[in-house]
């Protein structure tokens, strides 16, 4: 190890702060999905759950107080499951303890199958000012063998839906790549979705996710040709509907692109609570980036949150871990990121991070810009290779 792989963060000041609260639960679990949900079974702990997000959370306040707060994302599972008094009570708790800023993008993810229009105007005048509905797609076909709750009729009612409770800023999951789609198939969900004149879509290709139903049995899914031009197509035809494709799978009109997700793109600080959620904090007095995460479970999360058990994996992350983490996460934005972005949010000098940018210049993965870590359209198209030069020798 170098001198300087070895030397500690040093920061003038801190990144932006974000928060995210997760919500474990959903109506069933789909046969593609990794990320940290149970079907909800007979009853929803709606109070139980709301309390030890609190108990979390005022854990955790020490190592943030004081700090603005841009951003919160209440994801899941399917946070619209809870009542939209239980998510009233919860944002007036987060209120309480931090310093949201008064122009705070406040999301909250949705399945169709779960929202009508009295109930998104509730959540609304709760405070939640952004949607995140998951779609996925509006073939009936496609969405049974996803495995979803909802069809598309139900989609197409929870968008105007979503509209009519006066929601400006949402957005839109749909996927490609599915079981049985071809071209055509994914260009009409997109032709639908586009209709909806959603501010922010999120077009994503499905993959085959360990520990997923899918990925013990998988569906037949398109050759990989005609994935890639199903992805150059839909790409295009968002591009003319005035979409800028500002990050791998987002596209959003001007000035809607996702602050929350922004700022982990850029590798600004976010506390995470709830049932396996994550958290990375940088602290200015020790010069260090810790991140840490909560009990994934969620019967081991409620009984331990707020406890000196409810932090798990804490660690401080290495000069070299910094310089992969940031690259990881800046590269996926596709005009890339300012070059004094890193220093800031990092604490560590721009020479850190300069044989592999040497590296990617070389190759053409990167744009040879003195101002901007920019990836070239190769560098997009082999991002997996052009992040691999960060790893740590």
């Amino acid at each position: 190890m170098t001198a300087l792989q070895g030397a500690g963060p040093r920061f003038a000041a801190l990144p932006p702060l974000s928060l995210y609260v997760h919500v474990p639960w959903c109506v069933r679990k789909c046969p593609y999905c990794d990320f940290n949900s149970h079907e909800v079974g007979e009853e929803l702990p709606e109070s139980a759950y709301t309390a030890a997000l609190v108990r979390d959370l005022e854990q955790d306040l020490p190592a943030v107080w004081g700090r603005p707060v841009i951003s919160l994302f209440i994801g899941g599972g399917t946070p619209s499951l809870l009542s939209p008094e239980t998510v009233d009570a919860l944002l007036s708790n987060l209120r309480a303890r931090l310093c949201l800023v008064p122009d705070a993008e406040i999301t909250l993810e949705a399945n169709p199958g779960t929202v009508d229009r009295a109930r998104l105007a509730e959540l609304r005048a709760a405070g939640i000012n952004r949607l995140s509905l998951g779609v996925q797609s509006f073939n009936d076909d496609s969405l049974r063998r996803l495995g979803r709750i909802h069809d598309a009729a139900t989609a197409r009612d929870a968008i105007e839906a979503v509209t009519a409770a006066g929601f400006e800023n949402w957005n839109l999951d749909l996927m490609y790549g599915l079981p049985g789609q071809d071209e055509q198939a994914a260009l009409a969900d997109l032709d639908t979705a586009l209709a909806c004149k959603p501010p922010h879509l999120s077009h994503y290709q499905l993959t085959l996710e360990p520990n997923t139903a899918f990925y013990r049995h998988p569906p037949p899914l398109p050759a990989e040709e005609v994935l890639w031009h199903m992805h150059r197509r839909c790409a295009e035809r968002l591009a003319t509907a005035g979409y800028v494709h500002y990050e791998v799978s987002a596209h959003a009109l001007p000035g809607r692109a996702c602050r929350h997700n922004l700022n982990y793109w850029q590798f600004g600080d976010y506390l995470g609570i709830g049932a396996g959620a994550h958290a990375k904090l940088s602290d200015a007095a020790t010069n260090t980036v810790k991140r840490f995460s909560k009990p994934r479970h969620p019967r081991a999360y409620l009984a331990r949150a707020g406890t000196p058990d409810g932090v798990v994996n804490p660690r401080n992350l290495a000069p070299p871990d910094l310089v992969l983490e940031f690259m990881m996460n800046a590269l996926r934005l596709t005009e890339g990121v300012p070059r004094a972005l890193f220093q800031d949010h990092t604490g560590l000098p721009p020479l850190a991070a300069s044989r592999g940018v040497e590296e990617g210049i070389r190759r053409g993965l990167l744009e040879d810009d003195p101002t901007h870590f920019r990836p070239t359209g190769l560098g997009r198209r082999f991002l997996d290779d052009l992040v691999a030069l960060f790893v740590p020798a």
